[in-house]
């Protein structure tokens, strides 16, 4: 089943797509498929086989960053704000100049489908428009179009009752017009989050040049304040988290319920922050994560506090039975 270069190496040389196949799945072979569905328009259609789940190596996503990505969580057979997130993943695709090969509603029956073709009813979906595959090239303009691909994620994730703890990152924020857009040059991301494993915390915040809040790696931040009031900084310089955005549509039943004494968005600096007296990562998969300690520094008493579990409650509740859920069509 192929030949071999001569040499000290003896590297193995496929010579037919079906040698390199047959390669590809032996090594899926000794373990679980762990992505039950793919969707690639290089292909033209949905793959179950975990060997056939790969991407061009000339796409320009691929080696020159030019690509967006978004997500959306699966939860008992029905995928959670999907639209929300649709439609910020074509806004970031505006700002980076990446086209799509279909219009909006095709990509999200495409989503659907592929779903669907998993039978995966809890974790989440991925997906990506890239601006084509074509050369290596900096210039996307020698590509023949656009691409979509997306997969399907298994996880038995649940609500996050436990606290964590958060340093400030030294790695340096993105500007805004790239933190906004929801891209796939993530090394920032990769970097801060390694920062906050490697001095033994869950993850990091970002603190802009004037000390004011900005967001984690993956998720925004959120505050209860000394007087009683959310706040999640604004969204002029970051990523404008559908989860965030969700949690500030929902939290004023908890103003009406006396618990809160309101929610905004605001800019808060990190020294006003580190006085709150609770404080969570908020994003698609948690959907809200206590922080119990920043930068070695107690927030509130150090334990969760019970606002932050009721909005993480509240979001569970709307993950599970709110308007913005899309019943996925299994056969």
């Amino acid at each position: 089943m192929g030949s071999y270069v001569q040499g000290e190496d003896q590297v193995p040389v496929y010579e037919s797509g079906a040698d390199a196949l047959q390669k590809l799945q032996e090594k899926w072979k000794s373990t679980a498929a762990p992505y039950p569905a793919m969707y690639s328009s290089f292909l033209g259609g949905i793959v179950l086989d975990p060997a056939m789940m790969a991407l061009p190596i000339d796409d320009h996503m691929v080696h020159r960053g030019h690509g967006v990505f978004d997500t959306a969580m699966l939860l008992d057979g029905h995928l959670y704000e999907l639209d929300a997130h649709l439609d910020r993943f074509l806004r970031s695709a505006a700002q980076a100049k990446v086209g799509t090969p279909f219009p909006r509603d095709t990509l999200r029956s495409i989503l659907v489908q592929m779903t669907a073709a998993s039978g995966c009813r809890k974790g989440s979906i991925r997906y990506w428009l890239s601006s084509g595959p074509g050369d290596f090239l900096l210039s996307s303009s020698g590509c023949p179009g656009p691409a979509f691909y997306a997969v399907v994620i298994p996880s038995d994730y649940a609500q996050c009752r436990d606290g964590v703890r958060a340093v400030t990152t030294s790695v340096p924020m993105k500007p805004p017009l790239f933190a906004t857009m929801k891209n796939v040059n993530y090394l920032p991301n990769v970097l801060s989050i390694m920062d906050a494993e490697e001095r033994g915390a869950f993850a990091s915040v970002w603190v802009d040049e004037q000390g004011y809040v900005a967001e984690g790696p993956m998720v925004n931040v959120a505050f209860v304040t000394q007087g009683g009031e959310l706040v999640l900084p604004v969204f002029d310089k970051i990523l404008s988290g559908c989860t965030a955005k969700r949690m500030l549509a929902l939290a004023p039943k908890l103003v009406e319920a006396g618990l809160l004494k309101g929610v905004s968005t605001q800019h808060i600096t990190a020294d006003d922050a580190k006085r709150s007296v609770e404080m969570a990562f908020v994003g698609s998969g948690l959907p809200v994560l206590p922080i119990v300690e920043w930068d070695g520094q107690p927030i509130g008493d150090g334990k969760v506090g019970k606002l932050m579990l009721a909005l993480s409650d509240l979001l569970w509740e709307d993950m599970k039975s709110g308007p913005d859920r899309v019943a996925v069509p299994y056969k």
